[in-house]
């Protein structure tokens, strides 16, 4: 399993991001579901986190080794928050099983576009 670098302090900013924006998306209660793709309708992968903002500047600095930085899968499309990480896992294990089609349609029911939703987030 691959080491995942954490900052040791969750405050810290990331490039581009205000103090704002950290503290809308960095809580120890959330978890947050996304989904990342290549481009509109490309490569897609799910995934799961506590910290999104941190989470998808790693993706998209090519700080994750393996299947996202393989195939250059670092675009937001969809994310969703829960309450808890337990909740969060089990829906991304559903989204995992799901078809592609039924992938891209709940990230058009949202983002009919495909528009990369980082900026939105990181503001």
């Amino acid at each position: 399993m691959p080491t995942v670098r954490l900052l040791a302090n969750p405050n810290s900013s990331l490039p581009g991001l205000t103090p704002h924006s950290m503290w809308r998306f960095h809580s120890r209660m959330t978890a947050w579901v996304y989904i990342l793709a290549s481009k509109p309708r490309g490569t897609l992968y799910v995934g799961v986190t506590n910290d999104l903002l941190r989470r998808i500047h790693e993706h998209r600095e090519g700080m994750v080794p393996g299947f996202t930085k393989s195939y250059g899968v670092c675009r937001l499309v969809y994310h969703e928050r829960h309450e808890t990480m337990p909740l969060a896992i089990a829906r991304e294990k559903r989204i995992k099983r799901w078809r592609r089609a039924w992938k891209i349609e709940l990230i058009e029911s949202q983002n009919p576009k495909w528009r990369d939703l980082w900026n939105e987030i990181a503001r």
